[in-house]
């Protein structure tokens, strides 16, 4: 006898109307990030629509809102992936319930309501805790280089920018005299009637990157102004020879990262003990000193709790830091030096601190005790996790927007995704 197989007809139509919520399991994410979106606010966003009369009719504002944050949270962040995910996954699919829009009108919806997506990282934290999740209690923060959209290699140093400048005013000079010579003897030739106003396209050329170069200039130097205004250490009003500006994106940074030294932002993430993330930030600092009071504050801002407890690595420690947290209600958990992986806290030394100790001093002593080595050996089990579920699980590495207001939506929006997975998890 042959064998029987189960019917397998792939030509046949079906025979019934299909229901897109038969399509995916009742527990799967998309049916969690659509029932989630529908509780938000998104009346900043449909608002933009409601007056517009001209053209076709755009699409639904709320369904690109539920395919943009469901392809957030599987990982998917470039336009282009996202079209080809509406056309081949069962699950962006039954978002769009069957709209097809292009990678360019998904780009263009994201940049547009960027700020308002922004403002979903709170409404989701609010939503959590109607969900169950307790309040901000002991958090963890830590800092991570995420890569701009921009190569390092389209980086030039203000002493580069100097010797670049020259050499370039001196080509175009010499470029300006042939080109005037030229004419002379085409005046001569042709009569002094002849049109010929174009520069030469070797000409545009030099005329084009000096202009770049000056505004580079300018840049530089107003950053430099900034910093002496704003009291900084070791800032001057003219910038150092070694100062940068990148001609891809500007607003970005040289940064030493785990890889090297890359064209970066410095993320700051806050992580409550349900590895839910209450705070998040994006700075042009290539160090994490200058976060902690500024991250507190935005903790309070974005969560609406200040947290007891905060546990931080040695990025954050200096004697200011630690004399202005001790100024609010926190205890804090700071570690005074860079750890090497694995690496334990010695045993407390005996006796009393001496009356000249530190506040560094002080930490280093908090930390070393049993209780206080416990207490902090817990901000790797608890911010560290985070990062990585981002960086490698997720896989964003490296921004697709430009531009440090840009780059602060987008960030906003992964740490949305990722509070959106953890409550899909909790839920489930």
């Amino acid at each position: 006898m042959a064998k029987t197989y189960r019917p397998y007809v792939p030509e046949q139509d079906l025979l019934l109307p299909p229901s897109l919520r038969d399509w995916l399991p009742e527990n799967h994410l998309a049916y969690f990030v659509s029932d989630l979106i529908d509780q938000l606010d998104l009346s900043a966003i449909t608002a933009v629509y409601e007056d517009e009369e001209r053209g076709y009719p755009p699409y639904h504002p709320v369904m690109l809102t539920k395919v943009l944050v469901y392809a957030y949270c599987v990982g998917v962040f470039s336009s282009r992936k996202i079209q080809r995910r509406l056309a081949e996954d069962v699950a962006f699919r039954v978002l769009a319930a069957g709209n097809a829009p292009d990678f360019r009108t998904i780009s263009d919806f994201r940049k547009t309501h960027l700020a308002t997506l922004k403002g979903f990282f709170e409404q989701v934290l609010r939503l959590a805790r109607e969900l169950g999740a307790p309040r901000v209690g002991r958090v963890a923060l830590d800092g991570s280089k995420v890569k701009a959209n921009a190569s390092k290699h389209k980086a030039m140093t203000y002493g580069r920018m100097c010797d670049k400048q020259k050499q370039l005013r001196e080509e175009v000079n010499h470029l300006l005299a042939q080109a005037e010579a030229a004419d002379l003897a085409e005046d001569a030739e042709y009569g002094v009637d002849r049109r010929g106003d174009e520069l030469p396209a070797e000409l545009q050329r030099r005329e084009t990157r000096l202009k770049r170069i000056r505004e580079a200039k300018r840049a530089l130097e107003a950053r430099a102004r900034d910093e002496a205004a704003a009291g900084k250490p070791a800032a001057s009003a003219k910038p150092e020879s070694k100062a940068q500006y990148n001609f891809t994106d500007p607003e970005s940074r040289i940064m030493k990262g785990p890889d090297g030294f890359v064209q970066a932002y410095n993320v700051q993430v806050a992580v409550d003990e349900q590895q839910l993330i209450v705070g998040q930030a994006v700075t042009q600092e290539t160090n994490d000193k200058q976060q902690l009071m500024p991250m507190i504050a935005t903790i309070a801002q974005q969560s609406g709790d200040t947290p007891t407890a905060l546990l931080a690595d040695a990025g954050y420690c200096s004697d200011e830091n630690l004399a202005a947290i001790a100024d609010t209600t926190i205890d804090a958990y700071i570690s005074t030096r860079k750890q090497t992986h694995g690496e334990r806290p010695g045993p407390c030394p005996r006796g009393p601190l001496p009356k000249t100790a530190t506040r560094v001093d002080r930490m280093s002593r908090k930390l070393h005790t049993q209780a206080g080595a416990a207490v902090y050996a817990a901000r790797k089990a608890i911010v560290e996790p985070v990062i990585g579920q981002i960086k490698q699980a997720r896989g964003f590495r490296q921004f697709l927007l430009r531009g440090f207001e840009q780059v602060q939506g987008e960030w906003s929006l992964v740490c949305t995704t990722h509070n959106i997975l953890k409550l899909y998890r909790l839920c489930g």
